[in-house]
């Protein structure tokens, strides 16, 4: 059984207070949902009409050679989503999808990439090789990270 884990709210709660000049300082742009924009707190797409910021963010920090960050959206407000085990959710099983499983070491040790409603079953097959520690979904057709999945209980 796995678990998609959503980034921590606390990551952007800084975000709701500042003006629009000083979001621009910080590269950071607001946009208006269309309701395709995924939130990577919430992990559900933002509703038309709402408020995201897309700003860069460090999704793999590790000192590898796949140290990396990209852009990803944040609804305003956002609140952690945290599906229940198992479940993938609509802003993740409706796209595209890359899915890269790491070991300890944080090197990749398998991907590819599959339609996001057939993604369940690779994770689990993924997670049963025991050199899989974890697991980093990707919106195939941007790249941007969407959530980081481990075996449940982790």
């Amino acid at each position: 059984m796995f678990q998609v884990h959503p980034i921590s709210a606390d990551n952007f709660s800084y975000l709701n207070g500042l003006s629009e000049a000083e979001l621009a300082e910080r590269k950071i742009q607001v946009h208006v949902s269309d309701g395709r924009y995924p939130c990577r707190v919430s992990l559900a797409d933002a509703a038309a009409g709402e408020r995201v910021y897309l700003l860069n963010f460090e999704h793999q920090p590790n000192e590898t050679p796949y140290r990396s960050r990209h852009a990803i959206f944040v609804k305003e407000g956002a609140e952690e989503n945290h599906p229940a085990p198992g479940t993938i959710p609509a802003s993740i099983s409706s796209r595209l999808l890359s899915v890269r499983a790491f070991n300890k070491r944080h090197e990749i040790v398998d991907a590819d990439v599959i339609d996001g409603s057939e993604v369940a079953p690779l994770i689990s097959t993924y997670l049963d090789n025991p050199r899989v520690d974890y697991i980093h979904l990707h919106y195939a057709g941007r790249g941007c990270f969407a959530a980081k999945v481990t075996r449940a209980g982790e």
